[in-house]
């Protein structure tokens, strides 16, 4: 069984990097603060903007600039960290993810982009086959005593999970998901939960089959995060 300890916590404006377990194995992150790479805004800093925020979840892939209308936003972006949230123009835009330095793009596409809407892009699969998800982000605080924390499956070599939020050493034998068979790409919903501390487990889907445990994972109190299934650096089989 492999496992993977969820041990970093969201800052929604900062940058993130996943917390990985060892190689060839599922990992895990709560996209958070504390890496600094440059970016640059590219809004015309009007209020007809959107905020942006890209997700290198691309395993086997470089690292990688991100262009918006031909403009470099991000450089240099390893796998598994999330950018700041960028200012960028509303409206229909043209996004590239380029081999880092270079002209060279593994991703070039167009995305409508809402005003005052907060979004995460993410470069996700294998870089044969990689794509751009566009989600959109809820950063509005949750109430006092409580938290928001949504599930996002990018990892390309895992099937389908079930996610169990549990009571502490409460276990899963006799749990039911509280996601069930989220397949690779997808992202749910914001879940509100109490702030404190539980245990998180991600299954195949429809079995108690264990890929990542988090044993004691402190949810603080208003905390907004999104935790990414990730596959170790250069991809392979997690299970």
């Amino acid at each position: 069984m492999k496992t993977a300890k969820f041990t970093a916590k969201i800052n929604d404006g900062k940058y993130a990097r996943a917390i990985s377990s060892s190689a060839r194995a599922l990992v895990a992150s709560v996209l958070l603060g504390g890496v600094a790479l440059g970016f640059t805004a590219c809004g015309g800093g009007g209020g007809d903007e959107a905020q942006v925020r890209v997700f290198h979840a691309s395993p086997d892939a470089p690292n990688v600039d991100v262009l918006i209308d031909g403009d470099r936003v991000l450089e240099n972006v390893p796998y598994s960290v999330a950018s700041d949230f960028i200012g960028i123009d509303a409206g229909d835009r043209r996004v590239q993810v380029n081999v880092a330095g270079t002209d060279t793009s593994a991703i070039d596409t167009h995305a409508v982009f809402a005003k005052d809407t907060d979004y995460v892009l993410v470069a996700v699969d294998k870089v044969a086959k990689i794509s751009p998800l566009v989600f959109t982000a809820d950063r509005t605080t949750p109430e006092s005593g409580s938290a928001r924390v949504r599930v996002l499956h990018s990892a390309a070599s895992a099937p389908a999970v079930d996610v169990y939020v549990t009571a502490v050493d409460a276990g899963i034998s006799n749990a039911k998901p509280t996601l069930s068979n989220v397949p690779f790409k997808a992202i749910s919903d914001y879940l509100t939960v109490p702030a404190g501390t539980y245990d998180v487990f991600v299954t195949v889907a429809g079995t108690k089959n264990i890929a990542i445990q988090a044993k004691g994972l402190e949810i603080a109190d208003q905390l907004v995060a999104t935790v990414a299934a990730l596959d170790a650096k250069g991809g392979g089989a997690p299970f």
